[in-house]
């Protein structure tokens, strides 16, 4: 399942994200998984906020990385994806 561009995603409740050197971890509390980011995964998880959607995402970092559009739409769509599978990110109504 593909996150469509205006759904609103937000961190999980037991998910938290914390910056080290050049990316972060984020640490599920409930299972105690850690996952390391890269600076890409960073910046895309820094503008998850409960109230922003994919497609707002995609246009900030677009500014923020002077990077195609069309590439980035798919690129965090699929990021998104598997960042809910994880059970590190929940849409609102989730």
């Amino acid at each position: 399942m593909e996150i469509a561009s205006g759904t609103v995603l937000r961190l999980a409740e037991d998910a938290s994200v914390q910056h080290v050197g050049d990316g972060a971890v984020v640490l599920l509390a409930r299972s105690g998984q850690l996952y390391t980011c890269n600076g890409t995964t960073e910046a895309f998880l820094d503008k998850v906020d409960g109230a922003r959607s994919l497609d707002q995402i995609v246009g900030l970092l677009c500014e923020e990385f002077e990077v195609d559009k069309g590439t980035l739409d798919e690129d965090m769509a699929a990021l998104a994806t598997e960042l809910v599978s994880e059970g590190i990110l929940a849409a609102p109504a989730a």
